[in-house]
C-alpha cells in the first residue's frame, strides 16, 4: 500500500501543474498559428527557393516551440521529491500536499503520542485516607485497574502495566461506560456487590456532584510537574487519585525551535486540563496552548486557526485526531499512530520523527523553486527563440551578407 501510495502521489498534479496545462493549451495553438504565418509569409517574401525556405521556417518553429519542458517541469519535480521524501521515512500521498506544505504558518501538535512518546506510566498514587475502608494504594490501584481494563486509552495502558507489575488481581467489571474527554465509569463487584465507581479529571468529578477542594493543593502540585492526574471515586466518596506522566520525545524540543525559527507559529493540543499542559508546553518551549478539548472539538480548533487565514498543518496520531488531520490544510500522522490517522492524513512520518516536519517544509520549499525555475527557463526559451526560428534575424543576417 505504502509502494502504490508513493506511485499515485509521483502521479498527481500539483495546483501549479495545472497552470502550466493550462499556458499549454493556449500556447501549442499559437504556435502553429505563428508557424503557419511564418510560412505564408516566406512563401511569398522569401529568398529563392521560396518554397524550402518557408518550410525550413515552418518547421524550425515547431521544433523550437516544443512544449514538452512545460509539461515535464512539474510532474518530474515532484516525482524526485516524493521519491527523496519516501527515503527519508516521510510518505506525501498527493503533490498538492506537497505544494501546499511551503504555505504552512501555523502548526498544531497534538500531546500524547506526537510531543511525548506515547507511553505513559503511573508516577504517584493518592490516597483519601479519611475513607478508613479504601486506605492503601495497593487498593487504588486495583480499584483503577479494574476500571480501565476495558480502555483503549493511553494512560489506561500506564495503570494496567503498573497493575501487571504488581500482579495485581482485578474484580469484576460490568457496566462500563467511557465518558469522553473526561474519564471513565463502571460497576465492580467489592465485596459482596457492585459498587459504581469513577477514574477522572475535574469535570467528571464535579459533574457527579463531588467537591475536589480538599484535595486541590496535592493535585495541582502533580499538575505543575506536568503529570496528568486521574481523581478515583468509589461509592460517590472520593478514594484518591493517580498521577501518569509521559516523557516527551528527544527531538521535540529541536522541532518545535526549528520550526520557530522558520517564523511558524506552534500550538500544542491537548485533553489534558490547563495547569498540566503548559507545564507541558514550557518544557518544549510552545506558548500557544489549547488545553481541555473533548475529542469531538479537535477539528473546530483547527478551523478557528484557518478563519484566521493562517495555513493550518495538523500533527496526531490517535484515533480521536482524524477529524482534525482531516480538517487542516495539511494532515500530518505520525507512523506509529492508528490506522485511521494514517488514512486521514494528507502526510505520514513513518518513523514518527518531528523534525521531519521541518524537512518536510524545507522540501516544499525547495520543489516549488525548482518547478518555478523550470516553468521560468521553458516559457523564456520558447519565446525567445521563435522569432528566430520563424526567421525574424534574416533580414539583418541579408544585409551583413550582402
Amino acid at each position: 500500500q505504502i509502494i502504490k501510495m508513493v506511485e499515485e502521489a509521483q502521479g498527481s498534479k500539483a495546483p501549479i501543474q495545472r497552470l502550466a496545462d493550462l499556458v499549454s493549451s493556449y500556447f501549442v495553438p499559437a504556435v502553429f498559428v505563428i508557424a503557419i504565418l511564418t510560412f505564408v509569409v516566406w512563401l511569398f517574401f522569401g529568398p529563392a527557393p521560396a518554397f524550402t525556405f518557408a518550410l525550413v521556417n515552418f518547421v524550425a518553429v515547431l521544433i523550437i516551440a516544443c512544449p514538452c519542458a512545460l509539461g515535464l517541469a512539474t510532474p518530474m519535480a515532484v516525482m524526485v521529491s516524493s521519491g527523496s521524501a519516501a527515503s527519508r521515512g516521510v510518505l506525501i500521498k498527493d503533490a498538492a500536499s506537497l505544494e501546499i506544505a511551503n504555505k504552512i504558518n501555523a502548526v498544531i501538535l497534538d500531546k500524547t503520542g506526537t510531543l511525548t512518546q506515547g507511553k505513559p506510566a503511573v508516577t504517584n498514587i493518592i490516597s483519601a485516607t479519611e475513607f478508613s475502608e479504601f486506605q492503601t494504594s495497593d487498593e487504588i490501584l486495583k480499584i483503577a485497574a479494574s476500571l480501565e481494563q476495558r480502555s483503549e486509552h493511553p494512560l489506561a495502558r500506564a495503570i494496567m502495566d503498573e497493575a501487571k507489575n504488581k500482579k495485581t488481581n482485578f474484580y469484576k467489571l460490568g457496566d462500563f461506560k467511557a465518558v469522553s474527554g473526561k474519564g471513565l465509569r463502571g460497576v465492580l463487584q467489592i465485596k459482596s456487590g457492585g459498587i459504581e465507581v469513577y477514574l477522572g479529571n475535574r469535570v467528571l468529578v464535579q459533574e457527579i456532584g463531588l467537591d475536589v477542594s480538599p484535595y486541590e493543593d496535592s493535585v495541582r502540585k502533580l499538575e505543575n510537574e506536568g503529570k496528568t492526574v486521574m481523581i478515583l471515586v468509589v461509592d460517590k466518596k472520593i478514594k484518591g487519585a493517580l498521577a501518569v506522566a509521559d516523557v516527551l520525545k528527544k527531538e521535540s524540543i529541536e522541532a518545535v525551535k526549528a520550526l520557530k525559527k522558520n517564523n511558524i507559529a506552534v500550538w500544542m493540543l491537548t485533553g489534558d486540563n490547563d495547569r498540566t499542559a503548559r507545564a507541558i508546553a514550557a518544557e518544549v518551549d510552545i506558548d500557544n496552548v489549547m488545553s481541555e478539548i473533548l475529542p469531538n472539538k479537535k477539528s473546530e480548533k483547527v478551523r478557528e486557526l484557518q478563519t484566521q487565514g493562517k495555513i493550518v498543518a495538523m500533527v496526531g496520531d490517535g484515533i480521536n485526531d482524524a477529524p482534525a488531520l482531516t480538517q487542516a490544510d495539511i494532515g500530518i500522522a505520525m507512523g506509529e499512530g492508528t490506522d485511521i490517522a494514517m488514512e486521514s492524513a494528507n502526510i505520514t512520518l513513518m518513523r514518527g520523527n518531528l523534525m521531519l516536519i521541518p524537512e518536510i517544509i524545507k522540501l516544499s520549499k525547495r520543489t516549488m523553486r525548482i518547478i518555478k525555475q523550470n516553468l521560468f527557463w521553458a516559457f523564456f526559451y520558447n519565446i525567445a527563440f521563435i522569432p528566430v526560428a520563424a526567421g525574424a534575424l534574416y533580414p539583418f543576417f541579408g544585409i551583413l551578407l550582402n
